[in-house]
């Protein structure tokens, strides 16, 4: 496989072209020589990160259930979540829909290829879910009082239709996490970084936005507490078109802006790889 040059820099430092100072330009370097690892990992360094993943946010779920359950408030329940999403950033572990912008970025700038885009996305998703379904288990087995609250909130989930108010709130869930990864690579201050996540965590949890990753988490210990409703197939029908509508907002909704924003730059990267 393909491995990524540890000792690639920017394009100022690259060739004589004489770049711009400004800080979207800054932000952006810094986006393509982070993230570009990412993409060139190890098979199983890739799954382990997704599975990691997985797990941590499953402990935002549990969080988030228990919260539920003793307040009956989805508000309450999204603070509570949080920590999943603050787990991530903190143990530096990959959630699927983390990836619409920063690997995005890295291969419109020409530091990788397409095919590394998707070996990523699927390595990520198949990660967090092999997670998610491993935590879940023990979330249903180990409290069966939240057996209940899981039902009634995966049966919210999957009552969705294909229509066009589904659609909208599933790219609104992907455009909310993209950007909260936008956010978190624009500072190093780790206290922002957490800020950042308490305030998403409330925007797509309070308001009922649908995200593939985390309500398939809340499904999967409905499925293991066999809770009616709950099943794979109920969920399958689900998933897809989400993980679809999710990847559509995080992409349109805030990375192919930031593409437009930062057009020079990117073609300074591209011309610096020929």
């Amino acid at each position: 496989m393909e491995r990524a040059d540890d000792e690639r820099t920017s394009p100022d430092e690259r060739d004589d072209d004489a770049g711009t100072t400004e800080e979207k330009d800054e932000a952006l370097d810094r986006v393509v020589l982070e993230g570009r690892p990412r993409l060139y990992r190890s098979t199983p360094d890739l799954l382990a990160t997704g599975t990691v993943a997985g797990v941590e946010v499953g402990v935002g779920v549990l969080a988030l259930l228990v919260v539920v359950h003793e307040t009956g408030s989805m508000l309450l329940g999204a603070l509570a979540f949080s920590i999943g999403l603050v787990a991530l950033r903190l143990g530096h572990s990959e959630l699927f829909t983390e990836g619409f912008h920063v690997p995005v970025m890295v291969v419109v700038a020409g530091e990788a290829r397409w095919i590394h885009l998707a070996r990523l996305w699927a390595g990520t998703l198949l990660g967090n879910l092999a997670g998610g379904w491993v935590l879940a288990w023990l979330v249903a087995v180990a409290l069966p009082d939240l057996h209940g609250t899981a039902g009634r909130l995966s049966r919210e989930f999957t009552d969705h239709d294909l229509d066009l108010r589904g659609f909208a709130l599933a790219a609104l869930a992907g455009a909310a996490i993209t950007l909260l990864t936008r956010m978190q690579n624009g500072t190093d201050d780790d206290v922002a970084k957490v800020v950042a996540a308490v305030g998403i965590a409330f925007v797509i949890v309070g308001t009922g936005l649908l995200h593939s990753v985390l309500d398939t988490l809340v499904i999967f210990v409905a499925v293991h507490a066999g809770e009616p409703g709950a099943s794979m197939a109920s969920w399958l029908g689900w998933f897809w078109w989400v993980v679809l509508s999710n990847l559509v907002g995080g992409l349109l909704l805030t990375t192919m802006l930031r593409i437009v924003r930062s057009r020079e730059r990117l073609a300074q990267w591209r011309r610096a790889d020929t």
